[in-house]
């Protein structure tokens, strides 16, 4: 599966289930190597994500930080 269409969720997934595969230790060598490979391209994809995410999140409180405060709505009597 290509990066292309690939969410930080499915991607934790299949991470997750490379894992579990891995630590069963059921994969032949040549087998446990393509999927270690595979989990650190995911890892690395995740971690981008993750980064971005924090970047957007970091730009949304300084905004939210720098903006004037709203007023009070006027009183009704």
């Amino acid at each position: 599966m290509s990066a292309e269409g690939l969410t930080f969720e499915s991607a934790q997934r299949e991470l997750e289930a490379i894992v579990e595969r891995l630590e069963r230790g059921e994969a032949s060598l040549d087998e446990a190597i393509a999927l270690w490979e595979r989990g650190e391209e995911l890892l690395r994809f995740c971690l981008e994500r993750l980064d971005t995410a924090q970047g957007r999140i970091e730009e949304l409180a300084k905004r939210a930080q720098a903006a004037p405060p709203l007023a009070d709505p006027p009183a009704t009597a």
